[in-house]
Parts: structure tokens; C-alpha cells; sequence
């Protein structure tokens, strides 16, 4: 039952071949036996009280698509019910009085939470390995990370621990999980998605999305997680293209003249081989359905590193100075005035990495280098998304999507660059751009590199067109089999 799509549990609830109660019961025993430690709060009860109201929605007849079918949300986003530690110390014990928009908008359609999923803390990282309760590992090779931040999410549906879960993505943190771990995941454009309830990392990046099996499924989550929300400052309104639309509607499109982008950027030096090997594959299939392959160049992308890594921590040191032990959260024991225990509470409560982006970004606001840093940032940011326009929207636009890897390796091992935070950082140089640009971009399985880990194929797009991507993923996903494939032992 566990192997199974989205779309084929979804038809086995509504006919009544299993309940949503079994189906629960059957995930939250598999998720007991995990080893992978990719949730950290599983509350049976709530799960299987979840359960019986979906099931007595399908008895009812009133039941949608997603009723029944269960779901898992990466603990960056706050659940009412469940604890809401954002993978950090300082919320440890945190429990939200509401729901995030996404969780709320999911339990509206019927879906059963089984718990919260394991992320770097402050959704700050690339391998899992930052979250105060110890790292993910990867189901293809517990050796390996999982990727990061959304690190639990995509070692979950790899696992089929969960058939969908939610995950975030600010510099990449869906895409590059998705892709270390073999499933399929997608980041749509910024502003489609609420970010009411996500605890906030960098306000004008942060974008939350669906990863499951399949660009099919992904399609079904987003009809249910995407749209406008009048609580949320950045959500996209209805005049701006913050409609609800039927993502699925575009999935059974052929891809006869389809242009793909192939950028010089992303196939230059620091590419590994089995990876470029991996992604030239999937392209030549792509010929075979019909796109056509063009040269493009982006050629700021190179600039993506400095600019993310400006701006992001920019806005992480204000976001995160709420936590100060005095509303909620962690408070440092000890102390002898207010100063101290702020000091120690930030001390103690943060984790090396959000210590580190926290004072480069307090550094980069400071008077006297706003100008030089931050404000130079946000110029590079608008050179970023004109190369984007150019060749995507433009009058010489070239192309309907771009494609090229997710990451320029296969995952890591687990602690290889935990003391080089520079070099995981320069893993993200793919995907960093396209979230400054503000671009849906996803990533489906298209293969396996060194030591049989998977490799990533990333689709970025137009704003708002996240369909033609899933169509573009999905297509080739009846094509190919690599979604289907599992780590042994699942």
C-alpha cells in the first residue's frame, strides 16, 4: 500500500477498498519502525481521530479528492495540535495556538496529518545535519544526507513513510532534497503559497511547496495548497495571480515543440561527471518526446552565492530576533539582568549555523555597510532576474523552460562538510538564482550517480507556470521510470 501514488489511494479511498483509518494505521507502523529519524512529533491518536472524520466524509459523500489520503508537514510550519519546533532547541516544546494557512487548507481537504517532519534548523542548510535533533539520513544510503532543509520531507516520501509532504524552499531547500532522495518536488513561484504560519527564515525567498512521487501527485497538493491569503503580506492577490487553478489540467499535454534552455552556467566546471552524465540523459529523452534543445546563457548566475548570502541572512537576523526567551520559546537559566539572558538564551538556544547567518546579517545591515553589502545584493538580484526574462519572456525569449541539475554532486556523506559551511553552500549554486528571481522550479528523478545515489533533473519556468512544468515533469515521468524506483528494503 505504502508504494503507492497519491492519485491511486486517493481511488482506493473513494471506492472504498481501504479506509483512511487502515491507511493511517498502515503509515504511522511504518514510520514506527523508521530508523531515519525523519519525524520528530508522531501523535497516533490525532492521526486516527483525523482518520475517522475522513472516513466518515467519503461515508457522507462529501468527500474531495484528498480525503482520506495522508500527509506529513515539515516542522517549519506551525500545527495546532503538534509541536512546532522549526528543527531548533529554541522551540523545543513549542506548541501553536493555529494552524499555518498550508496545514489549514490540507486538513480543509480532508487530508490525515501523520506528524512533523525533520528539518535544519530554521530551515538553514543543505544536508539536514543543522537540526538541534540530530540529522536525517538519506533511505538510499544511510550514510548519505538527505539533502536540506526540507531533509525529513524528502527521506519520507523516499521512504514511503508518507505519500506527500509539504516542504519549504528558500535557496533551494525543496529541489535539492528532492533530488538526493529520488522523489519529485516542486517550488512554485514566490507569493503562490501562503506563508502565514511558516516560521520565517528570509521573508522575500521563503516559499512553501509539495513533494510526493510523482509530478502528478505534486499537481493534486498544489490544487490544495496554493492560493490567496489575505493574512499573509507577500501572498499573491487575485489581480496579481494569486487565483486558484487546476494545476493538473495541463498533464496530458504532448511536448511537441517544446523549447528547453540548456544553460552554458550550469554545465561548466565543478559539475560531476555521473551527474552531468544523468541530466544529458534525461535531455536526450526530452528530444525524443519532441522538445527541442537550445543554448542559453545566464551568466549571473555565478553571482547567485554572494547575493543569497547577503540577502537571506540579511533577513534571517530579523526574522529570528523575536526569539529573545522573553515571549516564548527557550529561556537560558541563570542569568543576572535582561541583557544576559538574552545572550544566553541566543547562546544556548541557537545552533552554530543560524548563529553564523544571524551575525552575517546583522553585519550587512549594520550602518555603514548596508550600502556596500545588502543594498549591492538586491542590484546583483534584479541582474539575476533579467537574465531569466531575457531568455524566458523577453522579445528574443528563446526558450519555455529552463533545465539543467539540481546540484553539481549525488548526496554527501553525512559530516563531510559539516565543518565547511562555505563549500555547502556553494551545493546550492543552482538553485540559489531561480529563488531570487522569484521562479517556480522543481525536480524530478532522472537517474543515479556515484555509489547508486540519485540524481536530480531541475525544470524552472515562467511566473505563475507551474502546470506547464508539471506537465513537462509528468510527461516524461510516463516515459521513464526512475519516480518509481525505491530503495531496497522499502
Amino acid at each position: 500500500m505504502h508504494n503507492k501514488t497519491i492519485k491511486e489511494l486517493s481511488a482506493l479511498l473513494q471506492s472504498k477498498a481501504i479506509s483512511a483509518t487502515e491507511l493511517a494505521t498502515h503509515f504511522l507502523d511504518r514510520i514506527e519502525r523508521s530508523d531515519l529519524n525523519a519525524f520528530l512529533h508522531v501523535d497516533r491518536a490525532l492521526t486516527l481521530a483525523q482518520a475517522a472524520e475522513a472516513d466518515a466524509r467519503i461515508a457522507a459523500g462529501t468527500a474531495t479528492a484528498l480525503t482520506g489520503v495522508p500527509i506529513a508537514h515539515k516542522d517549519i510550519f506551525v500545527t495546532k495540535d503538534w509541536r512546532s519546533t522549526a528543527g531548533s532547541k529554541m522551540l523545543a516544546n513549542y506548541v501553536s495556538p493555529f494552524d499555518a494557512t498550508v496545514v489549514e487548507k490540507f486538513r480543509a481537504a480532508g487530508m490525515v496529518n501523520l506528524g512533523k517532519l525533520n528539518c535544519d534548523e530554521f530551515a538553514m542548510g543543505s544536508a539536514n545535519e543543522n537540526s538541534a535533533f540530530g540529522p536525517v539520513k538519506n533511505p538510499w544510503d544511510k550514510n548519505a544526507v538527505p539533502g536540506g532543509s526540507s531533509g525529513g520531507s524528502a527521506a519520507a516520501v523516499a521512504a514511503r513513510l508518507a505519500p506527500g509532504v509539504t516542504g519549504t524552499d528558500t535557496g533551494g531547500s525543496i529541489r535539492q532534497p528532492a533530488a538526493f532522495c529520488g522523489i519529485t518536488g516542486i517550488k512554485p513561484t514566490y507569493g503562490r503559497v501562503s506563508r502565514f504560519g511558516m516560521i520565517a527564515f528570509a521573508s522575500s525567498l521563503d516559499q512553501g511547496g509539495p513533494m510526493a512521487q510523482t509530478a502528478e501527485d505534486c499537481a493534486l497538493l498544489l490544487n490544495a495548497m496554493a492560493g490567496f491569503d489575505e493574512r499573509d503580506s507577500t501572498s499573491l492577490a487575485p489581480e496579481l495571480g494569486g487565483v486558484d487553478e487546476d494545476f493538473t489540467r495541463e498533464l496530458n499535454q504532448p511536448l511537441t515543440g517544446l523549447r528547453i534552455g540548456v544553460p552554458k552556467e550550469y554545465f561548466g566546471e565543478g559539475l560531476a561527471k555521473d551527474v552531468e552524465d544523468a541530466v544529458r540523459a534525461a535531455l536526450a529523452k526530452y528530444v525524443e518526446l519532441g522538445a527541442t534543445l537550445v543554448d542559453i546563457s545566464l551568466p549571473n548566475t555565478k553571482l547567485s552565492i554572494p547575493a543569497y548570502y547577503m540577502i537571506a541572512p540579511a533577513e534571517a537576523s530579523s526574522n529570528l530576533s523575536r526569539f529573545d526567551g522573553v515571549r516564548y520559546g527557550f529561556r537560558a537559566e541563570g542569568y543576572k539582568d535582561l541583557q544576559d539572558m538574552y545572550r544566553k538564551t541566543r547562546d544556548q538556544g541557537f545552533g552554530n549555523e543560524v548563529k553564523r547567518r544571524i551575525m552575517v546579517g546583522t553585519y550587512v545591515l549594520c550602518h555603514g555597510y548596508y550600502d556596500a553589502y545588502y543594498l549591492k545584493a538586491q542590484k546583483i538580484r534584479r541582474l539575476i532576474a533579467q537574465d531569466f526574462e531575457k531568455v524566458l519572456n523577453g522579445p528574443d525569449a528563446v526558450c519555455d523552460v529552463i533545465m539543467g541539475p539540481v546540484a553539481p554532486t549525488v548526496a554527501w556523506d553525512l559530516g563531510d562538510k559539516s565543518d565547511d559551511p562555505v563549500a555547502a553552500y556553494l551545493a546550492d549554486i543552482y538553485t540559489l538564482s531561480t529563488s531570487l528571481a522569484g521562479l517556480p522550479g522543481m525536480s524530478i528523478p532522472v537517474g543515479f550517480g556515484a555509489k547508486d545515489r540519485p540524481v536530480g533533473l531541475q525544470i524552472i519556468g515562467k511566473h505563475f507556470g507551474e502546470a506547464r512544468l508539471l506537465n513537462v515533469a509528468h510527461q516524461y515521468q510516463l516515459a521513464t521510470d526512475w519516480h518509481t524506483r525505491a530503495p531496497a528494503g522499502i
